[in-house]
């Protein structure tokens, strides 16, 4: 099954919770006990945060409480050993910081009791069901009163566990520009009293398709990075798709939910053959497809089917990230260019524009028809969305028409076009390969 956290992390925790109550904390180096609490709290502090979210009601004060827990846990683990259970250990620590802090302020009293009794009920070596607080923290980080960039920032700091460096370098912007948007973000869901909860009803599938967004953000940043020296960033793939598996775990009725994660899991699989040795970008036709990762697809097939299956029983059609996990498998069980089913996949783009109608499904769709029908019949889908002017900035429009230009012999247009295509586009690797192309024809 596609759904929930990857293996390592999974494994993990499951590891943890395994060991018996009474077991003897590890006697280890002080190095190594450093390293321990960097990687329990790298791995629980979605989860951490979640639940203190929860209770206290408020982001900020739930990080700055998992913050006294890590602290805590720097100063005792060397002295005390390695807890058997490190996520629980952080957890109640953090719950107890928690009372500290609702006795300092009255005005969170009322939470006391509540507090109290979840602490007593557990001990340091129970795990703990933390889904309904991620999904209240997914929909809560991507709540529609946040500027998209926010609510990206926000998601991978309080679900995927990233720190506001890594997010700032795998968008290429400056650390601090990602802390303000961070604590924006915070502030706006704090003035404006947004519930951290899962929406109900029609707002559930408006919010949802919000959320899903953004993971799929995330991973098309990775996928190709939108500027930079680097073609790709595989990091901010992989932690797309663990936020995608974790939404299959906890909303696993939802079918746009498998689709998203059958569409990242096949994409993900092509990562290892994008790019050359030296860095340089691959394209789909060139790629070596014995490097493609076999479980992913297989993950993704699996995904897929299960999406599927979840429409049926709903008696509803594919959705949208279905239908484009769709095409992605069609490339998939391809194995050469020249088996790749183009018909079915110009077949799918049909649909999908017909549903989801965007000048870049329809670019797409181009690329599909001129493979089945030549180039000719590509260029005109081509020249049909340039014409509308919506996308005149984007360098796939001229590359892909500098392709088809190419293809027909045109060849002074079709320099003009990837030379265009290759001023447009800030990523150093793409420029570099849509500069070859342009002195290549």
């Amino acid at each position: 099954m596609s759904s929930g956290e990857p293996a390592g992390r999974a494994g993990e925790r499951a590891a943890a919770a395994s060991a018996p109550a009474d077991a003897v904390r590890a006697s280890v180096p002080g190095d190594r006990v450093d390293a321990a609490v960097d990687a329990a709290w790298r791995i629980e502090w979605p989860q951490l945060v979640a639940v203190l979210t929860r209770l206290l009601g408020d982001i900020g004060a739930a990080e700055d409480v998992a913050q006294d827990a890590h602290l805590a846990a720097l100063e005792q683990w060397p002295r005390d050993g390695v807890p058997a259970n490190p996520g629980a250990w952080l957890t109640t620590t953090a719950k107890r910081r928690a009372i500290d802090r609702i006795r300092r302020d009255g005005t969170l009293a009322r939470k006391r009791p509540l507090l109290e009794t979840e602490v007593l009920l557990e001990t340091a070596d129970e795990p703990e069901e933390v889904s309904d607080d991620l999904l209240r923290m997914f929909f809560t980080a991507c709540h529609p009163v946040l500027p998209r960039a926010s609510q990206v920032a926000l998601t991978l700091r309080m679900v995927g566990g990233l720190t506001t460096e890594e997010i700032a370098r795998a968008y290429v912007q400056p650390t601090a520009t990602i802390v303000r948007r961070i604590s924006r973000a915070k502030r706006t869901i704090q003035d404006a009293g947004i519930p951290y909860a899962v929406p109900e009803g029609p707002e559930l599938t408006a919010r949802l398709d919000a959320v899903l967004e953004v993971v799929y953000l995330v991973f098309n940043e990775g996928y190709a990075a939108t500027a930079g020296d680097d073609w790709m960033r595989t990091e901010l793939c992989f932690d797309a798709l663990r936020l995608a598996r974790i939404l299959g775990g906890l909303m696993p009725t939802e079918p746009e939910v498998f689709g998203l994660a059958a569409l990242l899991e096949l994409q993900a699989s092509r990562l290892r053959a994008r790019h050359d040795p030296a860095g340089r970008l691959v394209l789909l036709h060139d790629q070596d497809r014995t490097r493609w990762d076999r479980l992913l697809i297989r993950r993704g097939f699996a995904a897929l089917a299960r999406a599927h299956t979840l429409a049926r029983s709903r008696a509803e059609p594919p959705g949208p990230y279905a239908l484009q996990a769709a095409i992605a498998a069609a490339h998939a069980m391809a194995t050469t260019p020249d088996d790749t089913d183009w018909r079915r996949i110009a077949g799918l783009y049909a649909v999908l524009a017909a549903r989801r109608p965007s000048p870049i499904v329809e670019l797409n769709r181009a690329v599909a028809v001129a493979e089945v029908y030549g180039p000719t019949a590509g260029l005109e889908l081509v020249d049909a969305v340039a014409g509308t002017g919506t996308i005149d900035g984007y360098h796939l429009l001229h590359a892909v028409r500098g392709d088809l230009l190419e293809r027909l012999g045109r060849s002074a247009e079709a320099r003009a076009e990837f030379v265009r295509a290759a001023e447009l586009t800030e990523n150093a690797a793409e420029r570099a390969m849509l500069e070859a192309r342009a002195s290549g024809v």
